[in-house]
């Protein structure tokens, strides 16, 4: 495994970062966090059309540019460092990896090149009103009838749920566990309700299906693992997300720790803040070298890695990002805990996204069931 970006990978941080840093400013998270829709869709459009974000890893038959979750993974982990407000890990980790897992070519040709153009918002309604992850926890009723499927009850903790275009939808039939897409502009029987959320940079919402009709993706009943799949390469993109985020924690907490001044010189010559940086930085290594793994494990392709990779990595990286976040806060003494400082929006992304796609528990329990411990 060569741990090793190469120089297009090292180009394209550069790119993305340049883009965020101009579009993706402190006032832009600060606006788009109170606004209702959480995002700019002129920007994501440009995010699309001007630097290919969304297509990235869509393969090129679907409008896409055919690179692989390593190049993906820069990606996420500047966007975590920009707190970017944008409906890009629903539509790109949960939503454009389910439909490139399951077994459904006209799914695939029907609704990727929408989401590669930057013309479909798209996400993943998984979890119910127990949060569960898995397979017992899909509740939600799907019957066919003469006119199609019809989708009964209700989705909570859909990220970017209250104003996706396409909703793929983790529903149970008499064969088990299906996933189906509802185009959710124009289908009856189904309401959005935004939730309150910690992490306003990060919209969530309620979805309830009263007889909805929708689509089925691949055959019935074989949908789990195709769920499964998806999950572990979202927790992998989300890792990557959390090591940005981290990073850019770090980095706020290293420059007050040089201008602020206490007795005549900067915090930052105080070994109390000298040691908690450094353990800062210990965690961000660690979490990065797991996050990366993770990344390298996907384009590989060997699913047992990827399974244990994944698992690792969630677990670490929302943990390492917390205590980061927290970290910083620290260091930056009480401004930290004011409302018109940064780094409150940090502690609050890493404390949503530490329970994001479940718990590090739960991906600690994933594991050690994956090593057979």
């Amino acid at each position: 495994m060569d741990l090793t970006f190469s120089e297009e990978q090292d180009e394209l941080r550069t790119v993305v970062r340049s883009f965020l840093t101009r579009h993706a400013t402190e006032a832009d998270v600060r606006r788009l966090a109170a606004d209702p829709r959480g995002h700019d869709p002129g920007i994501w459009r440009r995010m699309a059309t001007e630097i290919g974000l969304q297509g990235l890893a869509v393969p090129e038959e679907y409008g896409g540019s055919g690179f692989g979750y390593v190049d993906l993974g820069v990606v996420f982990e500047e966007t975590g460092r920009a707190l970017l407000c944008a409906p890009y890990f629903a539509t790109v980790a949960l939503a454009a990896e389910a439909l490139l897992r399951c077994d459904d070519e006209a799914a695939r040709a029907d609704f990727l090149p929408g989401i590669a153009a930057g013309e479909t918002v798209a996400t993943l309604a998984l979890t119910e009103d127990d949060g569960r992850w898995d397979e017992p926890g899909i509740h939600l009723n799907a019957r066919a009838g003469a006119s199609g499927w019809r989708l009964t009850g209700a989705k909570t903790y859909v990220p970017d749920g209250h104003l996706a275009d396409l909703i793929l939808v983790a529903a149970r039939t008499p064969a088990g566990v299906s996933l189906f897409a509802v185009e959710a502009a124009d289908a009856p029987g189904l309401t959005r309700d935004p939730l309150p959320t910690l992490d306003q940079t990060r919209k969530q919402a309620r979805i309830t299906f009263t007889d909805t009709p929708a689509r089925l993706l691949g055959t019935d009943g074989t949908a789990w693992p195709v769920i499964e799949r998806t999950l572990a390469t979202a927790a992998v993109l989300l890792a990557a997300e959390q090591v940005g985020g981290a990073a850019a924690a770090l980095d706020a907490a290293v420059a007050y720790a040089k201008i602020r001044e206490q007795y005549g010189r900067p915090i930052g010559s105080f070994q109390g803040i000298k040691h908690k940086c450094a353990d800062m930085l210990v965690e961000i290594e660690s979490a990065r070298s797991a996050a990366y793994a993770g990344l390298w494990a996907l384009d590989a392709g060997d699913e047992t890695e990827i399974a244990v990779a994944a698992a690792l990595a969630q677990a670490f990286c929302s943990e390492a990002f917390t205590k980061v976040a927290g970290d910083n806060i620290q260091v930056h003494g009480g401004i930290g805990f004011t409302w018109e400082h940064p780094a409150h929006l940090y502690l609050k992304r890493a404390k949503s996204s530490e329970v994001l796609l479940g718990t590090p528990a739960h991906h600690r329990e994933l594991l050690a069931a994956r090593l057979g411990i």
